[in-house]
């Protein structure tokens, strides 16, 4: 027999490894099918590594890999997080915080029934999107309001049921991809809607969307670019100009405004000139149906928003497709406590626009507050320094939100090493680095984080 054969033959077979007294308490904690798949992987990887000639088989290196792999099994794999990164609306880390009240009736009408499609006055069958529509309404001034999962799904409903079969005119300095897979000519050709690009990359004039337009033409289309920016030499007609042409022809205007920002931005501590537009200011300009996300600047959780005239609204909540797309009530309960915050005008009670208009001097003395614990719980070179955080979520890309964070260099550990074991935490920490320090920004630190950051940093480094 080959030495590679006597050592796979050295592997024990599963029925004898579900025997062994380390493995029983695992079946009654993840029930043995799981365990089972879990120690199959790893024999599998040892059966592998002998192929390879790279080991043998060891009892106690297949019990410890074994025994991490069911320990990290038993955790939740969707977890908390502390994000130190600056990042307000982080895409990798779950975007916007939702607000307690919203959080508070999230979890109510998740444990209990509802009216979510009952009419309570009529003691007949209602319909779900009521429970928005109304103040979705008054905070945009649109004539009516349809809410689906996200905005993707807002985008791909309004090009289904309003253009299928149809020209849709898009500038081609507009034709971006974002997260990853939503990218306009994709979600166009799936809705069976046809794309017709006008323009160049960084300049595109009325007279291009105006050629453009014939008998198959329904709509004039203009989206958010998110975090893709031109700058230098560009044009792009103003939004009354692509509505004033849309009406004349007898088309729709239709923007997708991507953020969702419900306020002016100088209200949330942004400056004029930031490239947003609250959706009140888009259908002011003439926009028959506008599309955004709820968990990026809007502060709430993932909705798609289509607000808009209400012939054509009317439209997308007959369209087949809105069904499938339709939120569920946990989702709409948590909107709807949103919505009432900002028609409250209570902006600091919504986490995501709290941190964007953080107070400078307030983060100063936090970052001061956190260093001087640092400094008597961790043996390293801790500063208070200035940083550039970041709204984050597409939203407002260049401009920069001037700080303040707690920078760490150890002597012994570089930044990418510290940042890897902070990772590794049961309670992650996800935070900045430069010059080979470590930055941890106070502007997305929750009530809490700064002492669980000390506790884990000494904890770290002593060991």
């Amino acid at each position: 027999m080959s030495d590679k054969g006597q050592k796979l033959r050295a592997i024990p077979g599963m029925d004898i490894v579900l025997e062994y007294e380390w493995v029983q308490s695992w079946l009654e904690r993840l029930g043995r099918m799981r365990v089972k798949r879990i120690i199959n992987n790893e024999l599998t990887q040892i059966r592998r590594s002998i192929l390879d000639g790279d080991s043998e088989f060891s009892p106690d290196t297949f019990k410890a890999s074994c025994l991490d792999a069911l320990a990290s099994a038993s955790r939740p794999s969707l977890r908390r997080v502390i994000n130190a990164t600056g990042v307000v609306i982080h895409t990798n880390l779950g975007r916007s915080l939702i607000a307690p009240e919203a959080v508070s009736a999230m979890s109510e009408t998740a444990s209990c029934y509802s009216n979510l499609e009952y009419d309570l006055k009529a003691g007949s069958r209602g319909q779900r999107n009521s429970h928005v529509e109304d103040m979705l309404c008054s905070l945009t001034g649109a004539e009516a309001s349809l809410v689906v999962n996200n905005n993707a799904g807002a985008v791909m409903l309004a090009l289904s049921a309003l253009s299928k079969g149809s020209e849709v005119v898009v500038s081609r300095g507009e034709l971006v991809e974002i997260g990853g897979s939503f990218r306009i000519p994709d979600i166009m050709e799936l809705s069976g809607a046809t794309l017709h690009e006008v323009g160049t990359t960084n300049r595109t004039h009325l007279f291009d969307y105006e050629r453009a337009i014939n008998e198959s033409t329904t709509m004039l289309m203009k989206i958010h670019p998110s975090n893709f920016r031109i700058e230098g030499f560009t044009s792009s007609p103003e939004r009354k100009e692509l509505a004033r042409l849309a009406h004349e022809k007898n088309l729709i205007f239709m923007e997708d405004a991507g953020s969702g920002l419900l306020v002016d931005t100088e209200i949330i501590g942004l400056p004029a000139n930031t490239g947003e537009i609250s959706i009140r200011a888009c259908l002011e300009s003439g926009a028959d149906i506008v599309t955004f996300s709820g968990d990026k600047i809007l502060g709430g959780p993932q909705i798609g928003g289509i607000v808009g005239k209400k012939k054509f609204v009317d439209r997308l909540k007959k369209y087949p497709l809105a069904r499938a797309l339709r939120c569920d009530k946990v989702t709409l309960a948590g909107f709807e406590a949103t919505l009432r915050l900002y028609s409250q005008g209570r902006f600091d009670d919504i986490p995501t626009l709290r941190m964007i208009r953080a107070d400078n001097d307030g983060m100063r003395l936090q970052a001061e507050s956190l260093a001087s614990t640092l400094r008597e719980r961790v043996k390293a070179e801790i500063r208070v320094v200035e940083t550039d955080d970041a709204t984050g979520g597409g939203s407002c890309p260049e401009i920069k939100l001037k700080g303040w964070g707690v920078s760490l260099r150890h002597e012994s550990y570089g930044a990418g090493y510290v940042q890897k074991l902070l990772r590794g935490l049961d309670v992650p920490i996800l935070c900045g680095a430069r010059d080979d320090e470590i930055v941890i920004h106070v502007r997305t630190l929750q009530s809490g984080d700064a002492e669980s950051i000390a506790e884990s940093l000494e904890g770290v480094f002593h060991a």
